[in-house]
């Protein structure tokens, strides 16, 4: 009888993972700047963290690879609570600054939960997988940010508590409901030179232009995500809630994408075409978001980068996993999550500095990088499916 799959069991805890992180990280400015934080410094919290991850990423995919991925995922997600908790008690912004850069370099989820789902599909259904993720991610971040915002009506840190709470209940479920992968329960790879495997996933054609494809595809949409607000306020009229709203609207568009469509479309196409055309998507978003004219010019600018990034995110998480070897699944993982921290740590700081210049640049630009990214995209290769490898 063939076991049902915990990919819904995943998708559930990704989901309140990032549910948790959705309702913090729209006030953390706000946050920040209530501690007497001097406006350029807020920046600090978002790089910090991120660069965190960037050193600290591999290392967790590399020990899941060693001992597991359930037990690294459990500590990754009480960990995580502990960092809201301390985020919440912060009383200067120095000690907010230091448990945001604890959280990023503490808090290996996303890659741990890919690496997971390496392990539980086939390869012709792994874009499908990293679909669910995906899926999680924005449905988090779709709900995260309303119910952050009635919690800090209470008190600001009040939604750091409260994903705290989420985040310690999240593990407690996770250990009773979560199964170690099948694979890692043989211990099918008991000695493995991490840094041979490793170096020999580089040497497969096409794994580093697929590192290059991703660190642009989020440096682009990170500096996009740093100027929006300004750009909806400054040419659209736009409240902060409003901007809200909008990022909700996108967020549900690309749950339908990743959720719904990625699986299928990928089946039928393969991730390189998905690849491919979610860049020239987001190519056309970017391009058009200072241009749109009115607010319902906006929202339709917003559906192809929503889109783009649906189609562009599982393909790219995807195609790492199978070019990479079976036993390295979560230190290659890794690798490109901290590929992509690197373009969030220069994307933001590159938006606002070019927003200075003029409001079009940051989205200009992007557009100029997404371009570059689809070139590239289409160059790479797809490993040969093979059922079951």
């Amino acid at each position: 009888m063939k076991k049902p799959s915990p990919l819904p069991i995943l998708f559930i805890i990704v989901f309140v993972d990032l549910l948790g992180f959705g309702m913090v990280m729209p006030l953390m400015a706000r946050y920040a700047r209530e501690l007497g934080a001097p406006v350029e410094y807020i920046g600090l919290l978002f790089t910090g963290y991120s660069a965190m991850q960037f050193i600290f990423a591999p290392l967790w995919g590399r020990l899941s690879d060693r001992i597991g991925r359930r037990p690294v995922l459990l500590f990754s997600i009480v960990l995580s609570a502990v960092a809201f908790f301390l985020s919440g008690l912060s009383r200067t912004f120095l000690a907010l600054l230091l448990t945001r850069l604890f959280a990023g370099g503490a808090t290996a989820n996303i890659a741990i939960a890919q690496a997971y789902v390496a392990d539980v599909t086939a390869p012709e259904d792994r874009a499908r997988g990293m679909g669910i993720i995906g899926a999680a991610f924005g449905l988090g971040f779709v709900l995260g940010p309303p119910i952050g915002g009635l919690l800090a009506g209470l008190h600001l840190g009040a939604p750091f508590f409260g994903a705290a709470a989420l985040s310690l209940l999240n593990g407690v479920a996770a250990y009773f409901i979560l199964p170690e992968p099948h694979q890692r329960k043989e211990g099918a790879h008991p000695q493995v030179r991490r840094l041979e495997e490793l170096r020999l996933a580089f040497a497969r054609p096409g794994f580093a232009r697929l590192l290059i494809f991703y660190f642009l595809m989020v440096f682009a949409f990170s500096a996009m995500e740093s100027t929006f607000t300004l750009l909806a306020a400054d040419r659209y009229g736009l409240s902060d809630r409003q901007v809200g709203y909008v990022f909700g609207f996108m967020g549900v568009v690309m749950v339908i994408v990743q959720g719904g469509l990625v699986g299928r479309l990928a089946r039928r196409f393969g991730e390189v075409v998905m690849l491919g055309t979610g860049a020239g998507l987001m190519v056309v978003g970017l391009g058009t978001l200072p241009y749109a004219g009115g607010v319902p010019g906006l929202l339709a600018a917003c559906v192809p980068l929503a889109v783009g990034q649906g189609f562009a995110q599982p393909a790219v998480t995807s195609l790492i996993s199978r070019l990479a070897a079976q036993e390295a699944q979560g230190g290659s993982l890794g690798i490109g999550q901290s590929v992509a921290a690197m373009g969030r740590i220069v994307g933001p700081e590159s938006g606002t500095y070019s927003f200075k210049q003029s409001v079009a640049w940051p989205y200009l630009g992007g557009a100029a990088v997404m371009l570059a990214a689809t070139i590239i995209g289409w160059t790479i290769k797809a490993p040969p499916r093979q059922r079951g490898a």
